[in-house]
């Protein structure tokens, strides 16, 4: 089994537990608040583990220029937009078409990776990452008839467009961290891995300090005081980004982000254990597809 695959399964289930854990903290925080505290304690984390491989192992200080700065700021800046936009599209009246959309993701990452990187898909590559994206949908939209009419109607509605151009960001995301860490060379992979996670949470605290003390400077305060509670969220985003930054460091990231989508069946499985919510047919129908897709991934790419 080539490295990059474990590394991702862990990824997308460090991704599922945090998530969990952002939940707890919304009754004390803003989702702003929340975001921002991934950042803010992520960050030194990361920080840490970069200068202690580099001064723990054999490895060399990869030498950064300014196309490495590029794609950090192009990836971090990407990512916090993608955010915003998917945390507006939920707001909305039409969320069904928000997200739904939104999880077109994968498909354009895809493109985006064959345009910008010169890294194509294959064709077995495109048919297991249409499976994953059905299963996807049919996970994502809500329950009943009137959910997948609304995803499906709406595409013109705002709501649907924020959700593609949530997905669209995430993808250019995807891009700049490959690109920051191919721009590296060819050098020990974990280090490039971890000097490019370094960097771009270090770049985007900055930012997000910034933005937070322009729009909500006492929400600033509310994170540090929660760090008990808060910590824990940035500890498992930067372990979890750790697993993406190297997994995108190692392969195409459209390939990447499809087998991510096992995250879903995470997602499932721990409302079904956690909370004790049985798991509808539907459901079943897409666990079963997204599985389906991982598996062609893995096969056929």
């Amino acid at each position: 089994m080539e490295l990059w695959v474990p590394i991702t399964v862990m990824a997308a289930l460090l991704q599922c537990l945090r998530t969990a854990q952002q939940k707890r903290l919304k009754g004390q925080l803003s989702t702003n608040g929340v975001n921002y505290a991934r950042y803010v304690y992520g960050a030194p984390f990361a920080a840490v583990a970069f200068a202690a491989y580099i001064l723990l192992s054999d490895a060399v200080m990869p030498a950064a220029g300014g196309r490495f700065l590029f794609f950090c700021l192009l990836g971090g800046i990407a990512q916090i937009v993608a955010t915003s936009f998917l945390i507006i599209a939920f707001t909305m009246r039409n969320f069904a078409a928000g997200t739904t959309y939104s999880k077109t993701e994968t498909v354009q990452t895809a493109i985006l990776a064959t345009v910008f990187l010169a890294e194509p898909i294959t064709l077995g590559g495109w048919i297991a990452i249409v499976i994953g994206l059905a299963g996807v949908l049919t996970l994502s939209v809500p329950k009943g008839a009137d959910g997948w009419r609304s995803a499906l109607l709406g595409v013109t509605d705002k709501a649907a467009l924020y959700g593609l151009a949530s997905g669209g960001l995430f993808g250019v995301s995807a891009i700049g961290i490959r690109g920051a860490s191919l721009s590296l060379g060819d050098g020990d992979f974990i280090a490039r891995s971890l000097m490019t996670l370094a960097a771009v949470t270090c770049l985007q605290t900055v930012l997000m300090t910034i933005y937070m003390q322009v729009t909500a400077r006492g929400e600033v305060g509310q994170v540090l005081r929660a760090w008990r509670q808060a910590a824990p969220v940035g500890i498992m985003s930067v372990l979890g980004s750790a697993g993406w930054f190297t997994a995108m460091t190692l392969q195409n990231v459209a390939y990447v982000r499809a087998l991510g989508q096992v995250e879903l069946i995470f997602t499932v499985a721990v409302s079904r254990f956690g909370f004790r919510e049985a798991p509808t047919l539907r459901e079943l129908i897409g666990i079963a597809l997204v599985a389906t897709g991982v598996v062609a991934l893995l096969l056929v790419r």
